[in-house]
């Protein structure tokens, strides 16, 4: 606390004095502690109503629960309800999270909570320059969240601090923490041992008001690691490889616990990686057992006495001996090679030695024009330790980038630590580029010069995502996804035909050589370097505080109740689109440019399903007004709909809503007028944040249904009024000649979630119970 009063920010404790002490969640919030003791109390408890051994997964959630005496417990089925430790959100998402409590009528959040400056700061000409514009054109913007964060209890971390998720993992991240952020790649956290799971800003909202927050019991994938990475492969390629193994949707409804003997030949970031991507197969989210790589990255971080607390209480973060899985994965890890994952999807897998030919197959450009590395994925001190050492092997045979080279640094530690100990110049040095400590092009905040849109060209990342148009806006942007240390050696050749574990490059003196594997330090031989102080506390009293939202702000908006369910069923709704194939939360609500809107909901409800492609004429952003019998923008059509006070409904396909968390995918239909959506399958957090905002997210009983409903039908869904679990819903399809079909529709609905559609959303609900217990 002396050292905190001072203005130190990082300072180590004696393990011996922290042994079943007192330890704090984190240094910037003293007075909150990690409470081990009830975590063991619920498993044990657990343990004995279920006399199994448990997985590590179901450790923590189950040692989260809020009554784990009487919570019914059966994984896939049940829904749980759990009180986690804290909620972390980044800028675009928190926005709408914080109108949310606002609306509320709470004083002030009831966990430790942050909000984290990263995704609004757009990557043009370098990091400092663009730190300066991202502070200029969102001032509104930061100024709303700051106050709101010094009002409500809620720590601020300003533009430049970095990406939300390296700064969980340097500061709040610890084993056996439950950690919920409104962010799809949350689970970035499970590198140090914790069940970190993205969700949207109503259930963030939820966890702050101090309500139990539900999730549905998810099942457990065992992914067991033998052997030993060595060479050009890395944590990267664990991950791309799982990918691969169980696409994009393979792994909702679980957690892909990693475990075995591999496991200790990585380091925490790399675990971190391979858990941050674990997001990409739509898991839950994905931990790693806590063990000596977790407990030197605590020791380096300052976090000495939590690792010796973790030590008192590691049976309980780490699985029991016998534990079932509910589908296990076995990787040896000495014979994984170097992937790369693309295009258009993380999932569609190749070795580094074959993608050239497959690419040259299938008519992808060879040639790459930009290669990137950084992100939330790739951006620890080992990963960029690892690039320059590839980076210094090039520039020592007089050779650059052939290819456009950016570097984003993960945070202002890691951006300070880099520059100390050499690495970004040598990166600059091979012609490389030190964007800001943001996500920048990995959401797609990149002002692209260097090509027009809808002209065909390959990147390749170190991202995590790599859905069309994502990174740039360009449908033609053909993005590959890989280690950072393999981004960096295709930049040198240019091209995605050169293996680096088998090719030869050309020096400038004529003579070929070959790049070596790379080495580098897992942390600093030295402490981290912390860089500047971005970390704004919030005061012990917030009361006085103003939060300014302009009524007239582009920007910023109050949010008004959505109307309640009038009791009746949904009879003649329009269809406003019936999506053919892949429709992520990008297609739904995209990002880019209209991040600047995520705080206006009725700004932003004008890029809704812009990017999804209607199967009634194979175009984007253009369907059929059933009143005026014209084509026009998805937008525009539902805002008519809603005019004329019409219902609508949106007919998906499979996986309906993955990728990024942005409940704006929910708020944009439930804002325009819609009621319903009818997918073959829906993404997991896609599905709840539609729940939350009062809309009916229903599946089809039998998926070939999605064949008999046409976009100029009208559909009404019967039996409302006595909704309840497990129960199949009526779905009456009225063609335009007059005829009619029924179809069954799935519904995830239990008791609580049935409330939130009734009050007309989750928020409503929860004012409703605040005036009755008042």
């Amino acid at each position: 606390q002396h050292a905190l009063n001072c203005g130190i920010r990082r300072y180590h404790v004696a393990p011996v004095l922290c042994q079943r002490a007192k330890v704090a969640m984190s240094h910037f919030e003293p007075n909150e502690y990690i409470n081990y003791e009830k975590l063991e109390k619920n498993i044990n408890i657990v343990r004995k109503r279920l006399d199994c051994p448990l997985t590590l997964s179901e450790k923590i959630v189950y040692g989260h629960l809020d009554d784990p005496a009487k919570q019914e417990i059966e994984r896939g089925k049940t829904y749980l309800r759990l009180r986690p430790d804290r909620v972390a959100m980044q800028d675009a998402t928190a926005q709408m999270a914080m109108l949310q409590f606002i609306s509320s009528g709470l004083p002030k959040v009831a966990v430790p909570s942050t909000i984290h400056c990263d995704h609004l700061i757009e990557a043009q000409s370098g990091g400092e320059k663009d730190l300066r514009r991202a502070k200029d054109i969102n001032q509104e913007v930061y100024n709303f969240l700051a106050t709101a964060g010094a009002k409500y209890g809620v720590g601020f971390w300003k533009p430049g601090s970095g990406i939300i998720h390296q700064i969980i993992l340097e500061n709040y991240s610890y084993p056996g923490v439950m950690l919920i952020g409104t962010d799809s790649h949350t689970p970035n956290g499970g590198g140090l041992g914790g069940v970190c799971i993205g969700v949207g800003g109503a259930d963030a909202v939820d966890v702050m008001a101090g309500i139990p927050w539900e999730l549905k019991c998810p099942k457990v994938i065992g992914v067991k690691l033998t052997g030993k990475l060595s060479g050009w492969s890395s944590p990267k390629d664990v991950i791309l490889k799982v990918a691969g193994i169980l696409t994009v949707k393979g792994g909702t409804g679980a957690i892909i616990e990693y475990h075995g003997p591999g496991v200790d030949s990585i380091s925490c970031t790399g675990m971190a990686t391979i858990c941050n991507m674990g997001a990409e197969i739509g898991a839950t989210t994905s931990i790693f057992p806590y063990n000596a790589r977790m407990k030197k990255y605590l020791g380096k971080t300052g976090r000495a006495d939590i690792a010796a607390l973790a030590d008192e209480f590691q049976q309980h973060l780490v699985p029991d001996a016998g534990c079932q899985y509910d589908q296990v994965i076995e990787i040896n890890l000495s014979e994984l090679k170097p992937h790369i994952n693309g295009p258009f999807t993380p999932d569609l897998a190749h070795p580094v030695s074959d993608i050239g030919a497959v690419a040259e197959k299938e008519g992808w450009p060879v040639d790459i024009r930009v290669g990137l590395i950084g992100s939330c994925t790739n951006s620890s001190y080992e990963d960029m330790g690892r690039s320059a050492a590839v980076a210094k092997q090039a520039l020592a045979h007089g050779l650059k980038c052939k290819s456009k080279f950016t570097i984003t640094p993960g945070s202002e530690q890691i951006r300070a630590t880099i520059e100390r100990d050499g690495y970004a110049q040598i990166l600059r040095d091979v012609g490389g580029l030190v964007l800001a400590n943001a996500c920048g092009p990995c959401i797609g905040q990149w002002d692209r010069k260097d090509i027009k849109k809808g002209e065909k060209n390959t990147i390749v990342t170190s991202y995590n995502r790599n859905f069309t148009g994502r990174n740039d806006a360009n449908p033609e942007t053909h993005a590959f996804v890989t280690s950072p240390e393999i981004v960096t050696a295709l930049s040198i050749a240019g091209t995605l035909k050169f293996n680096p574990e088998t090719d030869y490059l050309t020096g400038a003196d004529g003579k070929k050589f070959k790049l070596e594997a790379p080495d580098a330090d897992e942390l600093p031989k030295l402490e981290f370097d912390p860089g500047q102080d971005t970390y704004q506390y919030p005061p012990k009293d917030g009361s006085g505080q103003h939060v300014d939202v302009s009524p007239t702000s582009q920007r910023l908006q109050l949010l008004e109740p959505f109307d309640k369910w009038d009791g009746k069923d949904l009879e003649d709704m329009l269809i406003l689109i019936k999506v053919k194939g892949k429709c992520t939360t990008d297609h739904i609500s995209a990002a880019g440019p209209w991040l600047k809107f995520r705080g206006h909901l009725d700004n932003i409800s004008n890029n809704l399903l812009i990017g999804a492609i209607n199967i009634e004429n194979g175009k984007a952003n253009s369907v059929r007004n059933a009143l005026t019998q014209e084509f026009g923008p998805v937008p525009d059509t539902a805002r008519y709909y809603k005019k004329m006070g019409i219902k609508w409904a949106v007919i998906g396909d499979e996986n309906y809503g993955e990728g990024s968390s942005r409940e704006h995918a929910a708020l944009e239909p439930r804002h325009l007028g819609g009621r319903v959506i009818i997918t073959k399958s829906f993404a997991r957090i896609h599905e709840t944040n539609l729940k939350k905002q009062g809309l009916l997210p229903l599946t089809f009983a039998d998926p070939a249904d999605y064949n008999k409903i046409h976009p100029v039908d009208k559909l009404s869904i019967v039996g409302l009024a006595d909704f309840t679990p497990g129960k199949p819903l009526k779905c009456i399809i009225k063609h335009p000649n007059g005829s009619q079909e029924t179809i069954m529709l799935n519904h995830t609905f239990n008791e609580s979630q049935i409330e939130w559609f009734q009050a007309g959303s989750a928020l409503n609900r929860m004012k409703e119970l605040q005036q009755k217990s008042s």
